[in-house]
């Protein structure tokens, strides 16, 4: 379990692909701290497990199914990535609950910059829109954010057959800087993680429904 609040940048030290399991080795000085064999650390929002380790770096294996669904299959050696070690018990909870196990991707449309904040515009696939609200809770990328706008709020009605949904988020200077989001520009994919809480609403209404 995470929290969103990333704790260091890492980066993409060797990629060694295999018939259906990638190892990734990643520099992690702060996330390596304490780890040990087994330990789940977050990589840009997926929950992956150490193999193996050193005094600043650590080694996981990453399944086909992760690759397909996410961003991890497509780092290249010296890339950046978002890192997060799994949150203690009797922590405070800086961001939300972060499972790590990502609903997808999501494409960058549109960046806004402004005089202290960064507006984000991101696809949404029509099968999460439901999911994500207003002022409600999202990981992009493995970065807890509140949602600033979405389609479908007071003014911002649903997109036109085809058009496709999105939600969009505002970035401080500290988060641009402290983590990958503010290298992204338009065109760039992330990983992003919808909130458990409305995911298991949706599931329970859905039975509800049929009954």
């Amino acid at each position: 379990m995470f929290t969103g609040i990333i704790e260091e940048r890492g980066e993409v030290l060797a990629l060694e692909p295999s018939a259906d399991v990638m190892r990734l080795t990643l520099r992690a000085p702060l996330a390596v701290q304490g780890a040990k064999h087994g330990d789940s650390i977050s990589v840009s929002g997926v929950c992956l497990t150490v193999v193996a380790q050193t005094d600043d770096s650590f080694t996981a294996d990453v399944m086909q199914q992760t690759l397909d669904m996410s961003t991890i299959g497509t780092l290249r050696p010296g890339d950046a990535v978002n890192l997060e070690r799994a949150a203690l018990v009797g922590d405070r909870l800086g961001g939300h609950i972060v499972q790590g196990h990502i609903d997808g991707t999501s494409t960058v449309l549109a960046v806004t910059p402004g005089e202290a904040w960064s507006v984000l515009r991101f696809s949404l696939d029509d099968d999460l829109a439901a999911l994500v609200v207003d002022k409600g809770s999202i990981a992009v990328a493995g970065v807890s954010l509140t949602v600033s706008n979405v389609d479908g709020s007071p003014g911002h009605p649903e997109p036109a057959t085809g058009e496709g949904h999105w939600f969009e988020v505002s970035l401080i200077p500290e988060t641009l800087a402290a983590t990958t989001l503010g290298s992204l520009a338009a065109g760039d994919t992330v990983n992003i993680e919808t909130d458990i809480l409305a995911r298991h609403v949706e599931r329970l209404l859905s039975f509800r429904s049929r009954s």
